[in-house]
């Protein structure tokens, strides 16, 4: 470490540090600010406070790294420390003076509640340390950073909580049909965790204000347009989910009720494998439902877990859709005889299982976390505990939705085309119109296979707001469509899936024909009993 001097004008507002420290540390890796190295740097600022002569000192570190530290000889003497500088380029200076503070495009202010804060945890000489990093690591979402600048703020103890609130201000800034949000990030982890916590954004004109009840490092994130979404229509969707939520939760709930307790028949095997994808339902539901309030609670680990359990449960819910299909297919292929011993078993541990596979590799590899969902308007952000890499969710809810929505769609076109050309192939009934029943069928069998999800490939560009609002509803009211379907075909009594058929062999509660479209039946029956028809 080397030590030099500088002249210091004491009339000018605008200082220079007392002294310069030379740090002969290396933090660059593979072109970017080791985030992790910051950290350390960050916590030994307290050895440098003894090794001090002069009331400041600037900090030059390397490339991408420098800083000032300010220490207060007479703590009966504390006041407002201001740092400021004009582009990332520019070294940082201390400002004395308000309206010269003005002038500067990029300023730090450490308030009086601070350094108050600092000397009832004992800490003998109160200081501030503020470093800038150009370049620092990305977060696991690779989020654009203003000027790719992250300032850090180290006084020696844990100061949060502020009602004189930690300013920082960037001016003259072009967002570029982007959104800012003033964030912070606590040091743990080898990567930054962004989280709007404890921090206000204030946008005026092109000038940025962050207000922040706490110490440590923070960075100003620009989410682009298409990536967000209006306050207005968040409050909206946010009303329908609840809403809808509920209301599957609720109808979901029966459906297990019904089939559990009071269900005087064994159920068929198309009816267990439908139970075993509502049951998926209900866990994805309740989870929803109640995520927000966990990510309130602000509580790390609480939100991993959360964010885990919903995340099996949307799996299991496309692996029981793509289950649906199978079983769909196998019947048609076979005629309706399934000669696989302890089918539904073998089906059930593999759809159970693999979900549950790919949530415990991500929870170790600490995917889960507490993610913000960015509007127009940062001060109605919301937080959520889901997955935190981008990458992760493309490849594995996206990738996999994909291949399932490809396989399931498909069957519907396929069940749908055979179905048409029964009762084409068969005169009509005059008796009554089964238009309704038609609607049913087809609604019901796109719930099961999960095809209203598909939706959410259609969630960009000019029609993102439209599929973003028919993907909420349809699947937000996915629980209730399915108590419907199932009440309508499960009701016992002439034509109902509860009646028995010419072998004495109750019917599946799940749906399909006897004839076409005429009537709601068996979802699954043999292709051998349609023929005798």
């Amino acid at each position: 470490m080397t030590t030099g001097t500088f002249c210091v004008n004491c009339d000018n507002p605008v200082k220079k540090p007392d002294e310069k420290i030379q740090l002969n540390t290396t933090f660059e890796s593979n072109g970017e600010v080791d985030a992790s190295k910051a950290v350390e740097l960050m916590a030994g600022m307290g050895e440098l406070i003894s090794k001090m002569n002069g009331t400041s000192a600037e900090l030059s570190v390397g490339k991408g790294v420098d800083g000032v530290i300010v220490r207060k000889t007479n703590p009966e003497e504390l006041d407002e420390v201001s740092f400021a500088y004009m582009d990332p380029n520019d070294k940082l200076k201390i400002v004395e003076d308000a309206k010269t503070l003005e002038t500067f495009s990029r300023s730090i202010s450490v308030s009086k509640e601070a350094f108050e804060k600092v000397i009832s945890s004992n800490i003998t000489i109160p200081y501030a340390a503020v470093l800038r990093f150009l370049n620092m690591t990305r977060d696991e979402n690779n989020s654009t950073i203003l000027a790719d600048e992250v300032v850090a703020i180290e006084m020696g103890a844990e100061i949060k909580n502020l009602t004189e609130k930690i300013s920082i201000n960037f001016k003259n800034v072009k967002l570029d049909k982007q959104f800012p949000n003033c964030s912070s990030w606590n040091g743990e982890g080898s990567k930054p965790k962004w989280t709007l916590e404890g921090c206000e954004t204030i946008v005026e004109g092109q000038t940025i204000k962050c207000r922040c009840s706490h110490l440590t490092f923070f960075a100003i994130l620009l989410t682009p347009i298409n990536e967000t979404i209006s306050s207005s229509d968040l409050n909206t969707l946010t009303m329908i989910t609840q809403v809808g939520c509920g209301a599957s939760v609720f109808f979901l709930g029966i459906i297990l009720f019904m089939y559990f307790l009071i269900r005087k028949t064994k159920a068929s095997t198309a009816t267990q494998i439908l139970i075993h994808l509502i049951g998926a339902l209900f866990l994805l539901n309740l989870t929803f439902l109640v995520n927000h309030f966990v990510a309130d609670l602000k509580s790390p680990v609480g939100c991993e877990i959360m964010a885990a359990v919903m995340h099996f449960s949307m799996l299991a819910t496309f692996s029981w859709f793509a289950a649906q299909g199978f079983h769909l297919c196998l019947q048609l292929y076979s005629g309706g005889n399934i000669a696989i011993t302890r089918y539904v078993l073998k089906v059930a541990v593999f759809t159970w299982t693999l979900p549950g596979i790919a949530v415990i590799v991500l929870g170790i590899l600490r995917k889960y976390g507490e993610l913000t969902i960015y509007t127009d308007n940062p001060e109605n952000n919301v937080a959520m505990c889901w997955i935190t890499d981008n990458n992760v969710h493309y490849i594995v809810n996206i990738g996999y939705y994909a291949l399932v929505f490809i396989f399931t769609f498909s069957t519907v076109i396929i069940t749908m085309s055979w179905l048409f050309c029964l009762r084409r192939n068969k005169s009509a009934s005059p008796q009554e119109n089964r238009s309704g029943t038609s609607i049913v069928i087809i609604l019901g069998l796109c719930c099961q296979l999960g095809v209203t999800w598909g939706f959410a490939f259609f969630a960009y560009g000019s029609f993102r707001v439209a599929a973003t609002y028919i993907f909420t509803i349809l699947n937000s009211f996915q629980g209730f469509f399915l108590f419907i379907y199932y009440f309508k075909t499960t009701r016992v009594g002439p034509g109902g899936a509860a009646a028995k058929d010419g072998s004495g062999s109750t019917n599946s509660s799940v749906s399909t024909l006897k004839s076409g479209l005429e009537s709601v039946v068996n979802p699954y029956v043999s292709f051998e009993k349609q023929k005798g028809m």
